[in-house]
């Protein structure tokens, strides 16, 4: 009987630390019914990325290509708002920044039940 009472305690005392803990990760549009949220919101960054980031070009008339590394917050609003941006190449921070810009309003990622921000630090190759 004393061991139910321990382990019933344990069980109890866990499900209160895991519930003080809660946290959800930010919702892009499309992903509100998706089993997996995180994984479709990794998935529509990707897509994002392909779609809206446009080579900048040199003097010679050839693209610019380089690696970034991007960090952005997803605010209690849901609003993208960029940290920073570092790469050797000026032109592809640009180019990133304003792709970054451009991502969509979504729902906030919550702790405890509460909109929370979320910071996101991403390695791009461009």
């Amino acid at each position: 009987m004393k061991k139910i009472l321990l382990i019933t305690f344990f069980v109890i005392g866990g499900m209160g630390v895991s519930n003080a803990q809660e946290q959800t990760t930010p919702v892009w549009p499309g992903c509100e019914n998706a089993e997996d949220q995180k994984a479709c919101f990794n998935q529509k960054l990707s897509e994002h990325v392909r779609n809206n980031y446009e080579y900048p070009m040199n003097d010679n008339n050839e693209y610019v290509r380089g690696k970034v590394t991007v960090s952005f917050d997803i605010n209690e609003e849901g609003k993208v708002v960029v940290n920073s941006v570092e790469g050797p190449e000026p032109e592809v921070n640009q180019a990133a920044r304003e792709m970054l810009n451009k991502i969509p309003k979504m729902k906030p990622g919550t702790l405890q039940g509460e909109p929370d921000s979320r910071t996101f630090t991403v390695p791009f190759n461009f």
